[in-house]
Order: structure tokens, then C-alpha cells, then sequence
């Protein structure tokens, strides 16, 4: 995990440091304090910063590489990209800029969070393609409601301060690729997007029972590596994304990667009960079969063994 932190009352550097950690980038504007902190913590195909700028900044960027979400802590930030003027304060979880487009505003004594991902994590994670030209995409920055937009907020506190928080243990590949893909089905669930969701013709003709057999026979076999998708699965069944996603809804009522998530419930549930509770917890078991959540562990848990899993682990023969 890369770690890294930028503490400057200088404008000219933090406009150097704001240039290389995220794009080229002018800022400027009248300024008192130019107390600036920041705090990154970045694995694998995500990073969340933690940002707190003590006055007004005006700035004019370049597009960055991945979604950018932002949530307000306090203050407010000015969206000015193509010349409208959209502001968001404490509390509103948005999208600043979809992946390489410029953009520009106005930073007011605010603190926020961002948190950036691949923006190929949402084909991964939208599998049945877009009904645009090109990838799936996010196509507005305010989420569709206010429960959605809460929803959102709280993913990336989450991840923030829960998973990535902690730079003396660090997060495993699987449990990184994991809270990746988590954030960006969070986004999905919270924006609007571009994905389409009906099955073609010949997806439905290819969602048949031998399918779903190898795409089980494959999630079996692989459900400790990290960053499995749905496009992965697919691949290894011969189909397309929509005709998996088709013969998992047709034959079992479920998803590939709710499906995927109950294979690494039961490996866990298993590792739960052959561990010693003196030397072993629930978290480790837990983070160690990628779930990043203890509470949507404990109750995913739950609702499969009809008991909890310290309730497992501290079991007696």
C-alpha cells in the first residue's frame, strides 16, 4: 500500500504536489492561510486522500485518470466544468470529472475525501455493456437520490478509514481488489450511468445449464484470487457477460458475483471453524476471503448459518 503525506502553507508546492498526484494543474486566487494537508493511501486500482485547504483556491486541471468521487467534509466546492456552476457542500458525495476531462473550480476553505478508481472496473462490474459507443460510463455527477447519495458517502468513509486506513497492516491483494470493486459497484448503484441490463437474443439462447456448470466449476476453483469479475467468469464459460449474468438469474435467482461471495462465505466459515479463537479473529478470517466490511460480514454471515461468526469461531467440540 502507498502511503504519503503533504503538509504546506506554500502555494507554489502545493500546486506542484496537486499537479503530480493527480493532473497538471494551474491554482490561484487571493490567498491569507495557505495551510494545505494531505493524506493519500493507495492500493492497487484505487486510492482514497483525505484533503483540508485552510483558504480559497481557484483551479483549472487536466482530466485524471480514473473516477473521481468527492465527499464534502466542510466548505464547499465550485464545479465550473463547461461553463456551468454547480455547488456542493458538506454531506453530498458527487462525481468531479468523468476519466480525462478537464475540468475547473473553486476549492472554499473546504475538507473532503476523494477517492479515485479505474474507470475499467465499471465495464467489469456493468458487464452488459453500454447503450452508448464505448465503455460504460457514468453519465451525471449528482447521485440519483439522497439515500443513494448517503449510501455512497459512506462506502468511501469506510474504505477510508477501515481498509486503507491503517498503513501497519496494510490490506491483502484480495481484500484491496475487493474494496475496488466494492467502490465501484457503489458508484453504479449511486450515479447514472450508461450500463444496459437486458440480455440480447443470443445471450439468452447461450444461458443454458452447461454454462452455469462451468462458470461454478471456475468460481470454485479461483475464489481466493483477487479482482475476479464478472468479464473473468464469462470468459472461462465461453459466453458473453449478459448471457452469464442471464443463466445465473434463469437457474439459480442469483448473480455471478453474489454467487462468488457465498463460495468465499462458506471458505471462510470453514476457516472459522478450524481455527484456534486464541489465536485467530474474526476480522483476520474475514478480510483474508475479501470481505472489507466486518458488519456486512457478520450479517451475510448470519443470514447463511443462522449464527454468528464469532459464535464459530468460539465454539467448543
Amino acid at each position: 500500500m502507498q502511503t504519503l503525506r503533504f503538509d504546506s502553507t506554500s502555494v507554489d508546492a502545493t500546486e506542484e504536489f496537486l499537479s503530480t498526484a493527480y493532473t497538471p494543474m494551474r491554482i490561484g486566487g487571493p490567498v491569507e492561510d495557505a495551510r494545505v494537508r494531505i493524506d493519500r493511501h493507495a492500493v492497487q486500482q484505487f486510492s482514497i486522500d483525505r484533503l483540508s485547504f485552510g483558504y480559497d483556491m481557484a483551479f483549472d486541471a487536466n482530466g485524471l485518470p480514473g473516477v473521481c468521487l468527492i465527499s464534502m467534509h466542510s466548505g464547499t466546492l465550485v464545479d465550473r466544468t463547461g461553463g456551468e456552476e454547480r455547488v456542493y457542500g458538506p454531506g453530498e458525495t458527487f462525481l468531479l470529472t468523468p476519466p480525462g476531462t478537464p475540468y475547473r473550480g473553486e476549492v472554499r476553505s473546504a475538507r473532503y475525501t476523494i477517492a479515485m478508481f479505474d474507470a475499467d472496473l465499471l465495464d467489469a462490474l456493468a458487464p452488459a455493456g453500454s447503450d452508448s459507443p464505448g465503455p460504460v460510463r457514468l453519465t451525471g455527477a449528482r447521485p440519483l437520490t439522497p439515500a443513494a447519495g448517503h449510501a455512497l458517502g459512506s462506502t468511501i468513509a469506510y474504505l477510508r478509514d477501515h481498509v486503507l486506513g491503517d498503513a501497519a497492516a496494510p490490506p491483502t491483494d484480495l481484500l484491496a481488489a475487493t474494496a475496488a470493486q466494492h467502490l465501484a459497484a457503489a458508484a453504479l448503484a449511486a450515479l447514472p450511468h450508461s450500463a444496459r441490463t437486458e440480455p440480447t437474443r443470443t445471450d439468452s439462447r447461450d444461458a443454458t445449464p452447461a454454462t452455469l456448470r462451468r462458470a461454478l466449476s471456475w468460481i470454485d476453483a479461483h475464489a481466493q484470487q483477487d479482482n475476479i469479475t464478472v468479464a473473468d467468469i464469462a470468459r472461462a464459460s465461453y459466453v458473453t457477460p449478459r448471457a452469464l449474468q442471464y443463466a445465473f438469474r434463469r437457474h439459480l435467482g442469483t448473480t455471478p458475483l453474489a454467487h462468488l461471495r457465498q463460495v468465499r462465505l462458506h471458505a471462510a466459515h470453514r476457516d472459522l471453524l478450524a481455527a484456534d479463537p486464541a489465536t485467530t479473529t474474526v476480522t483476520a478470517v474475514a478480510m483474508r476471503w475479501g470481505f472489507a466490511h466486518p458488519g456486512h460480514f457478520a450479517a451475510h454471515y448470519r443470514d447463511t448459518f443462522r449464527t454468528t461468526p464469532t459464535t464459530t469461531l468460539r465454539r467448543r467440540p
